[in-house]
Parts: structure tokens; sequence; C-alpha cells
């Protein structure tokens, strides 16, 4: 029975830690040489030293390449421009095994993202399978989750996405609106006249299509994944039923607008607006 009690004891104490850590006389080395990638993901050079040729890398996204699509998407990207997002990445967490030639890195990855002043975080969950030929550590397997955010701070980040639409139309920024709006976005308004992405610039840029009030008597928002629905109270606006047309000054109106997420940015695909 004493027997029995020990090695049910040693079972609890391995299963406390999620699983067994095989000894890695080569984690130093490892660590180090996944930071100094970390610190140069847009150096092509760096690319070709981390990823094994043999390489199968299965993204976030579900997308599964190898090291030369990695390596020509890194050759024909244009140059980083002085607005470009500046992103940082940094490891936390941080798991290593080893079993000889062979390692078993896990961490969880940090993107944090700055974006017109506005610092945005993601995290992922990377695994790589690293192995060691004539001497050099390189990656043979990867594969990335991303770790679903906090459902209040997804709909912070609409709300946000929604509040800009609005104070742009008001101010009629054109540049932020560009921004906003998807190529597929469509406006459907009351009266069943449609607008497309470009027609609906032009309107507002002609100042056919304005409106005189940001603030929203109210705001509904319902998030489904990568899909977002919001239901607005909006306050008066004015806009031509088309170019020579007669402007038109409506009452108080509502609208609801379809946002999907694109790479970590909330774009608005379909808005249609109704007077109540």
């Amino acid at each position: 029975m004493a027997r029995m009690l020990t090695v049910v004891c040693l079972l609890l104490m391995t299963s406390s830690f999620g699983f067994a850590q095989s000894p890695a006389p080569d984690a130093a080395e490892l660590t180090r040489l996944l930071n100094e990638f970390l610190t140069r993901v847009n150096d092509p050079a760096m690319h070709d030293r981390f990823w094994a040729e043999d390489l199968i890398y299965t993204g976030s996204s579900g997308r599964r390449v190898g090291k030369a699509d990695i390596m020509r998407d890194m050759r024909s990207a244009p140059a980083p421009k002085p607005d470009d997002p500046k992103s940082v990445y940094t490891a936390e967490e941080v798991k290593i095994q080893q079993y000889g030639t062979t390692a078993i890195v896990a961490f969880r990855l940090v993107s944090t993202t700055t974006i017109d002043g506005k610092t945005e975080v993601s995290k992922y969950l990377n695994t790589g399978t690293f192995l060691k030929r004539d001497g050099k550590w390189q990656v043979v397997g990867w594969q990335a989750t991303k770790v679903p955010r906090a459902a209040e701070d997804v709909k912070k980040d609409v709300a946000a996405a929604d509040s800009a639409f609005r104070q742009a139309l008001v101010a009629g920024d054109l540049r932020k609106l560009e921004a906003l709006l998807d190529e597929t976005f469509v406006w459907t308004f009351h009266d069943g006249l449609r607008r497309t992405r470009t027609e609906a610039l032009t309107e507002i840029g002609a100042g056919r299509l304005k409106f005189t009030k940001p603030d929203a008597d109210g705001v509904g928002i319902d998030v489904y994944g990568d899909t977002a629905v919001v239901r607005v109270g909006l306050a008066q606006g004015d806009r031509s039923t088309g170019p020579g047309r007669e402007t038109k000054t409506g009452p108080e109106f509502h609208y609801t607008m379809t946002l999907v997420n694109k790479g970590g940015e909330w774009k608005i695909v379909a808005l249609d607006s109704s007077h109540p």
C-alpha cells in the first residue's frame, strides 16, 4: 500500500506541471536565437537563417507555407514608410524541451503595434520544432494560434471604429474614411438608394453627403468572431439624391453597420440607414 501511495504522489506531482520537462542543454542558445529573430522580423537574412529549407509553417489564419514562400514574400515586400505602423514582438513563457538534436520551443508571442498614436496588442501561442544540423539550429515546423481577446476589449475596438467613422463623416475627412471603409463597402439608404465605397467618398468629398452631429443617441454592439454588428441612433444628416439633384435634410435616423476584422483592424463593409 505504501508503495502504491508513493507512485500516486509522483504522478500527481508530474501532472501539476502540465507535462514533464525534458532536459534542454541548448535552452540558452535556442532562447537567444528566438529573441534575435523577434527583433529582426523584417530582415530577410534573419529569416533565411531561422527557417530550414524543409520548413512547414502553419499560420494563425490557417495558411500553410514553406520557406520559399516566406522568403519570396520578404524579398518582394515594399520598403517601409515613415508613417507605417510600428510593431514590436516579444516572447513570454518560453518553454523548451530538447530530445538530442530536436527541440520543441513553445511560447506566447506578444505583438505590440502603434497606429496613429494608438497601441494595439495581439497575442499568439506559437510552437516551433527546431532541428540541429551541422551544429546549427533551424526551424522545421511551426504552428501559430491567435489568443482570443476578451469580449469587452473587442467591443471597445469596434466602438472606437464606429465613433471614428461618425467623426470623419462630420469632418468630411476622406483620408480617415478611406482607412475605415473596406473595398467592398456598400451604403444602403432608407429609400433604397445604394452607394459603393468610391461613390460614397465622392459624394462626401463634394459635400453632397454630409452630417452635422457625430454623437450617437444609443449604440448597440454584437460581436460574432471576426464579424461585428453596430446599431446606432444618429442625429440629423443631409444628403443629395444624386449629382445635380435636390439635397434633402432629414430627421434623426438610425443605421446598422457591419464590420469585419482584417489583420487586426476593423473594416466597415456595409451600412444600412433608415428613419425611425
